[in-house]
């Protein structure tokens, strides 16, 4: 169980709503407008905006000056700063913390495809849900991670997470079995994570690849072509439960979202909206028989693709990279769906570095 604290004095919407000190968002774009929303739903004011050095130029976002830190520092003797842009980026990483260490600093979590917030609220609602997925979870380490998961989700302090990182690479040595001769990759981007795949499975011989954004779909097949004896398949298609258009919010790649069946075409925050080609994974592949890996990281979409790759995970030896961060109730509802699809198989819950809580992975393997 959860310290109940984190469900009130040491709740993040909690304390915002009841410091006097001056808040101030580090950053600018999506992720502070939907930190905004939260704050202007609570009636809690925002005082200033700041970037880092190098991007303030005298612009204006929500109507305020965008300040240096240096011009905040001088303006407040004391403030909280609320994180509103994510990285895995070293450097960028170093500076969260640097700034953590000498100020009030919080990374808000807000879900990265919309939805329900991860509040006090959602929790208590499905707390059944979250103590279930905890005693499912195969080690120590993965029961760890989910505490520090879920008390940083409710805090927004970073400490949590920092606790929580481990290396991808360690995963993919020591949790997964490895020896695969087929790997489907959902929501390939320009075929980093099948370069990773190979790399440390070099017994692959099948590969299947689904990315919708046309920009990193071009990089990916341009990646395919240059890799020898290998049966490959490609598609610049959503990963989905069924053959279906859809409309896509196209951020290029990592940042591209699947939303609703209405056409559009129009801008937001940078991203074309647009309609798209999904299918699911049992629809475009007849694997049969082969010791699978499927890596599910669609930006939302997880519990679709899931759902339409169930032949497939079914008709082979089978095990899973899901990702569990792009909505809040991916943390439960797609480890009980797996589950049910692989009763017999553990689940392995890990956080790679990432502020905030970005690369949450379920590994789900036979060991």
């Amino acid at each position: 169980m959860i310290d109940r604290a984190y469900l009130s004095e040491k709740n993040l919407w909690v304390h915002l709503k009841e410091t006097t000190l001056p808040i101030v968002i580090y950053g600018m774009g999506n992720g502070a407008d939907k930190i905004i929303d939260e704050l202007t739903a609570r009636d809690i004011p925002v005082s200033d905006f700041f970037a880092s050095d190098g991007f303030v130029r005298g612009h204006f976002f929500h109507g305020k000056r965008v300040l240096s830190l240096s011009e905040v520092k001088e303006k407040y003797e004391k403030f909280i700063i609320l994180v509103a842009f994510g990285s895995s980026l070293p450097d960028v990483m170093a500076k969260f913390i640097s700034l953590a260490e000498t100020h009030e600093l919080y990374a808000p979590d807000v879900p990265v495809c919309g939805g329900e917030l991860f509040d006090a609220p959602f929790y208590l609602e499905h707390e059944v849900e979250f103590e279930k997925i905890r005693s499912l979870l195969a080690d120590e380490k993965s029961r760890s991670v989910w505490n520090d998961l879920i008390a940083y989700k409710l805090s927004g302090d970073i400490s949590h997470i920092l606790r929580a990182d481990t290396q991808k690479e360690d995963a993919l040595k020591n949790i997964l079995s490895g020896d695969y001769t087929a790997y489907a990759d959902l929501g390939a981007y320009n075929g980093d994570t099948i370069r990773e795949a190979l790399a440390f499975y070099p017994s692959i011989q099948k590969i299947c690849a689904f990315e919708p954004s046309a920009k990193t779909f071009t990089k990916l097949e341009t990646y395919l072509s240059t890799v020898e004896n290998i049966e490959k398949a490609a598609f610049p298609l959503c990963a989905w439960n069924k053959a279906e258009t859809r409309i896509l919010t196209d951020g290029a790649g990592r940042n591209t979202t699947i939303g609703g069946t209405n056409d559009a075409a129009k801008t937001k925050n940078g991203a074309k909206i647009r309609t798209a080609e999904c299918d699911a994974l049992d629809n475009r592949i007849r694997y049969k028989g082969e010791k699978l890996f499927i890596k599910y990281d669609v930006e939302g979409a997880e519990e679709e693709a899931l759902l339409g790759s169930v032949q497939t995970i079914q008709n082979n030896d089978t095990e899973l990279l899901v990702s569990l961060y792009h909505k809040s109730r991916d943390l439960f509802a797609l480890p009980l769906l797996v589950h049910e699809l692989l009763p017999n198989h553990k689940l392995y819950l890990r956080k790679h570095p990432y502020i905030p809580a970005w690369d949450i992975n379920l590994y789900v393997c036979k060991n």
